[in-house]
């Protein structure tokens, strides 16, 4: 039996190859492999997710980070070099838009929902804060329900470094979990469209024609022959130059080739682009889909952007600060989507209404501040606010003992 199934191997092996006459072109499998993306892609060269973290740590980059102080009158913005450091040069090497942008990059992908910081301090003063790389730094949790951080084969604890979560992991609140795994399968199906697309858009892949020629030909069976059969035949050496070719064996067809259309690439790249924006949180027309929306625009910087400054803002209290009644906050009110008649508008209201000075409504739409516009006024006629009393309209009798307004 085993003899028989080797002789029959054999035969099958050892028959001739037969030419036969394609009626028409085909992709083979090895040309499908070829538009099939190969590899592990991260989520760091995906065009729209890039695009989309991009903006959310542009925006968190652009807002001034202000140190409070808590007063029984209210909350008062305090200056000074530690709230110089935060909003201006939080080292020697970056400035603080650089330094945000990339603690939230840091977060939302390479990170994984954690970014480390490390407060280098020099006679008992901040030096310096510095960005830790995320795949140096581990999370190991303790005997007790705390942690601590391996870095570089050390152990610090969250006192000892500034640990910034975002989406925190149900079995441990104090580390993040990020947005790896939602976005993964995403990234993937808009890696594959724009792998197809790019084989899709070369000529390799739709042929203006085709054409027909008798596979048994001599000159057709190796690639040097068919380039002779088009140099011969087909190709000239002018456009528009009719082809003079034989009336046998050779057949010509015209073909109207795919377009994107025809294999929904858009449809299902916009509806990927839709996802992402619903996993980040981000309205779609920053990804290019559908229009801007001004309310739209107001809740994301109130929801989704604040949100991410909330982390990062009580992170850098809980580590940074000693003095209790201290506390870091952002400006996230200068993200809204204001026009200069809607904030001249609100500033004159609130200043004939004595809740503003004058260089306060001025420092809102980017005018510098002047003299004499640092006293709160009310009413009609801008009186200081002090003053309000002394009208004579408002004293009794007309403001005089006659009722006149002069004394007797």
């Amino acid at each position: 039996m085993s003899k028989r199934k080797r002789k029959s191997y054999q035969r099958k092996n050892t028959q001739p190859n037969q030419k036969r006459s394609l009626s028409s072109f085909a992709l083979t499998h090895l040309d499908w492999d070829s538009l099939a993306a190969e590899g592990y892609i991260p989520l760091s060269q995906t065009p729209e997710i890039v695009s989309a973290v991009n903006k959310i740590a542009s925006l968190v980059g652009t807002m001034t980070i202000h140190l409070m102080q808590n007063t029984p009158n209210g909350d008062q913005r305090i200056m000074n070099p530690l709230s110089r450091l935060i909003d201006i040069h939080p080292n020697r090497y970056v400035t603080r838009n650089t330094f945000i942008a990339s603690i939230v990059r840091t977060l939302l992908l390479d990170g994984d929902g954690n970014a480390v910081i490390y407060p280098r301090t020099q006679q008992g003063y901040i030096e310096g804060l510095y960005l830790l790389p995320p795949g140096q730094v581990s999370f190991i949790k303790d005997k007790d329900f705390g942690y601590y951080m391996n870095y570089m084969g050390h152990q610090y604890t969250n006192e000892d470094l500034c640990h910034i979560v975002l989406n925190p992991d149900p079995y441990y609140p104090w580390k993040g979990t990020g947005y790896r795994a939602s976005l993964r399968k995403v990234a993937d199906t808009l890696n594959q469209a724009q792998t197809t697309k790019q084989g899709f858009m070369e000529s390799k892949w739709k042929p203006s024609i085709i054409v027909k020629i008798d596979g048994m030909i001599d000159e057709f069976s190796s690639p040097e022959g068919r380039e002779k059969l088009l140099d011969k035949y087909i190709t000239s050496s002018k456009d528009g130059k009719p082809w003079l070719i034989p009336s046998d064996g050779f057949d010509v067809i015209t073909v109207k080739p795919l377009s994107l259309t025809d294999l929904a690439i858009n449809e299902s790249v916009e509806l990927d682009k839709k996802t992402v924006s619903s996993l980040l949180d981000i309205p779609s027309f920053i990804l290019g889909v559908g229009t801007f929306n001004k309310d739209e625009w107001n809740n994301f910087i109130n929801t989704r952007i604040r949100a991410i400054c909330t982390a990062i803002q009580q992170a850098f209290t809980n580590t940074l600060l000693i003095n209790p009644d201290w506390y870091f906050r952002f400006n996230y009110r200068s993200l809204y989507a204001y026009d200069i008649q809607t904030l001249s508008t609100v500033g004159c209201d609130l200043y004939t209404r004595g809740i503003l000075t004058g260089n306060e409504v001025r420092d809102s739409i980017g005018y510098s501040p002047k003299d004499g516009l640092d006293e709160l006024v009310i009413l009609e006629n801008y009186i200081p606010q002090g003053m309000i009393g002394d009208q004579k309209k408002l004293l009794q009798n007309g403001g005089g003992k006659n009722g006149t307004g002069e004394d007797e």
